[in-house]
């Protein structure tokens, strides 16, 4: 991470923490830090979800990182943080966490909404989605 608002930037296979997040974003200089909690839901397109998992590719940190970057230049931001995780999750588990802190808020909700958005179509990351009916899908897949 070589801009030095990039404060937190990662995919991990174990259970994510918004305190760990919040706190990267530590700013004195920032009043108004905007979180995003992307959490697994119990139904997609109609069908119940009994479970999913992400997998991602080797490359996926090195374009979250790019992202994060992005978001830190061309946005008035202060701190920016974005963490995802990998592996099996449950039904209310988090799987992404992102966070921009500036000096005002419209500035931290406009690039938050930006860094969300742009992960979830850049960074290579796949959901498997496994349906309470039987069957599958993945998601994001190139």
């Amino acid at each position: 991470m070589t801009h030095p608002a990039v404060r937190l930037a990662d995919i991990r296979d174990v259970p994510l923490d918004v305190a760990e997040v919040v706190a990267a974003l530590d700013d004195d200089a920032s009043g108004g830090l905007t979180l995003f909690v992307g959490r697994v839901r119990d139904h997609d397109a109609g069908k119940g979800v009994a479970g999913l998992a992400y997998e991602a590719h080797p490359t996926a940190l090195a374009r979250l990182v790019e992202v994060c970057e992005r978001v830190a230049t061309d946005f008035e931001v202060n701190a920016v943080a974005a963490v995802h995780r990998t592996g099996d999750l449950a039904i209310g588990d988090i799987a992404v966490i992102v966070a921009t802190a500036s000096g005002h808020r419209g500035d931290a909700f406009a690039a938050s909404k930006a860094l969300i958005d742009t992960l979830k179509s850049e960074v290579p990351i796949w959901k498997h989605q496994r349906f309470a009916d039987g069957t599958e899908e993945w998601v994001g897949l190139p």
